[in-house]
């Protein structure tokens, strides 16, 4: 295995025997914040269009029906997430560049997805948006795979939790961030759309420059066809059953995630009575993200000083639930904040630790960025899955209260699931 920290020039020379081999030598300081800023660079081009630009350009294009037309454009990119993740993983793998199987898809998803932001920026119309959106969320899901993949390709397992907790603070950091260079730093939805897509391509440079990777010979690359390609999507969890058991967990956990925070701007203005909902989400945001600061990286310490994944998995569940039955049974502004920092702690956990051992049930080396985009769309699904669940429970349910309580419900579940991962501790 090549040195993880040594720059691009020179030599490649024993790297093709790394490949595909289980990582041992540990990555510096240096590479693990590149590749987080590569993390951060996928989650600001996701979060800042569907947080605040999209649901901006579509109130413009037609306010009465602004909300139905937001779960139209989402739903579409989130469906295409799910297309594209997988394949993007099964071609990574393939890949026998001498800049590696991932680099050169970071870039070219960042490239791709910044030009999709910016397509979406120009349109006036329902169809341009979606199709802007869809180009935007293939080319961050080309990304997307390609940032997934080096925890499992060079971190060592003594290392990987504290390594993913960095890399997963990342998708909170990319809420945060999002929402203050689109609200602070400039104005307006084609400014906010410009500066979004040049921060993903320039924050995804110093990883995709500053770093080599083993590159995979071209003996060891297996054929890429069209039945190949397609039997990707599915990962059998009759043969791989902890693989199976590691995407339901997640898929729940971000079924429960995106039920609560679907509706929270409704929520802060029609339960909580918070005078600015809009300052009011930015604020919880700000709390939520600290709080995943201060927990994702110690928990993973922890994680990885014991090797223990499971219990940890099921401690942030707990955690994320007793948040959620805090906003079902107290409707005021303290209450919510705690909420917040409940949340963040919980989720900062679950980020450190979830990924490491999704790592760890990967069917095969050869295979690890197509089977992350599997898991993957455990991340997209519930994003579409959501609106149908979460509408019915507001409605006829319980309101506010009932959806989080299902929220709870839904996360405890994921919690206890995870405990049928038996080849993790």
């Amino acid at each position: 295995m090549i040195s993880d920290d040594r720059p691009l020039p020179g030599a490649l020379s024993g790297a093709l025997s790394g490949a595909l081999s289980e990582p041992t030598v540990r990555v510096s300081a240096r590479w693990t914040a590149s590749l987080s800023l590569a993390n951060l660079a996928v989650f600001l081009g996701f979060f800042t269009p569907i947080q605040i630009l999209l649901p901006e350009q579509l109130e413009r294009l037609d306010a009465a029906h602004k909300a139905g037309l937001l779960s139209w454009v989402t739903g579409v990119g989130a469906a295409v997430a799910m297309l594209v993740n997988p394949l993007a993983g099964a071609i990574s793998d393939r890949t026998t560049s001498r800049l590696g199987r991932r680099r050169p898809w970071i870039l070219v998803g960042a490239l791709l997805g910044a030009a999709g932001l910016l397509l979406t920026a120009t349109q006036q119309g329902l169809a341009g948006i979606v199709a802007g959106w869809a180009l935007a969320q293939a080319g961050l899901n080309i990304m997307l795979a390609g940032v997934s993949a080096p925890v499992a390709d060079q971190v060592p397992l003594s290392q990987r939790a504290v390594v993913s907790g960095w890399t997963g603070i990342c998708q909170s950091l990319g809420l945060l961030v999002g929402a203050l260079l689109v609200t602070v730093v400039v104005s307006g939805v084609a400014a906010g759309y410009a500066l979004t897509a040049g921060f993903t391509v320039a924050l995804a440079l110093p990883f995709v420059l500053g770093f080599r990777e083993p590159v995979l010979p071209r003996s060891a690359r297996r054929p890429l066809n069209v039945r190949a390609l397609l039997a990707g999507y599915w990962v059998s969890p009759r043969r791989y059953p902890d693989f199976g058991w590691a995407w339901l967990t997640r898929f729940l956990i971000n079924l429960g995630n995106a039920i609560g925070t679907l509706y929270l701007l409704f929520y802060l203005t029609d339960a909580v009575h918070y005078p600015a909902p809009d300052t009011g989400v930015l604020i919880l945001t700000a709390v939520y993200t600290l709080a995943a600061l201060l927990s994702a990286v110690p928990s993973g310490m922890v994680s990885d000083r014991t090797g223990r994944r499971r219990v940890l998995v099921l401690l942030s569940c707990v955690v994320m639930a007793s948040a959620a039955l805090v906003l079902a049974l107290f409707h005021s502004w303290p209450a919510t904040v705690l909420a917040a920092a409940v949340l963040g702690a919980g989720y900062g956990i679950y980020l450190a630790v979830d990924q490491a051992l999704v790592t760890q049930v990967l069917p095969a080396a050869v295979d690890r960025a197509k089977d992350l985009g599997v898991i993957n769309i455990a991340n997209s699904g519930p994003q579409v899955l959501a609106p149908a669940v979460a509408a019915p429970i507001v409605a006829h349910l319980g309101g506010y209260s009932g959806l989080y309580v299902v929220t709870a419900l839904v996360t405890l579940l994921a919690g206890l699931l995870v405990h049928r991962i038996r080849g993790v501790s």
